[in-house]
């Protein structure tokens, strides 16, 4: 799979960290194959998908575009603290970027756990810190022919001691 920006995968103190941001297309299995052992009683795997409607619109095209590096530093961070508060063994988190048209996956989150809450709640918690924190950004493009950027998140400047200043819309 190629990656753009940095790509993330160790053992932490806590468990095993992938976090990716890539235009590769995502394959859900594939990332739950490299987590977790032989003592994890639960694994879970969520896809979240372009859709092909939103707010009574017809959406033919999402276009990701993210500072990668940062963006895959987040996704580290955010999986790291999952662990930490679930007791979960791994995490793998890829969100792709590029243009994608429906039904395309857009975002992977494998969890591998010991058992079913700390697989559960881990998964959660990644998905709903990464809609608050990821430095991602996204503009739909829609049947009538017309496009429009939605919310993201832009990173407050020096956040992790990065010198960049990134604008976004809110």
């Amino acid at each position: 799979m190629s990656s753009v920006g940095e790509r993330h995968g160790e053992a932490t103190p806590v468990g095993v960290v992938v976090a990716e941001v890539t235009e590769s297309e995502l394959d859900g299995a594939e990332l739950l194959r490299r987590l977790g052992d032989s003592s994890d009683g639960a694994v879970i795997v969520f896809e979240g998908r372009v859709r092909d409607h939103n707010g009574g619109r017809v959406v033919v095209r999402l276009h990701y575009d993210a500072y990668a590096g940062m963006a895959a530093d987040v996704l580290q961070e955010i999986s790291r603290e999952a662990l930490a508060r679930t007791g979960a063994s791994a995490i793998g988190v890829q969100h792709r970027i590029g243009s994608l048209e429906p039904p395309s996956v857009s975002l992977v989150v494998a969890v591998s756990a010991a058992h079913r809450r700390p697989a559960y709640e881990a998964s959660a918690y990644v998905i709903e810190e990464l809609k608050r924190r990821l430095p991602l950004w996204k503009r739909e493009e829609y049947a009538d022919g017309t496009s429009e950027w939605l919310g993201g998140h832009t990173p407050e400047a020096g956040a992790r001691g990065d010198a960049m200043v990134m604008r976004g819309t809110e």
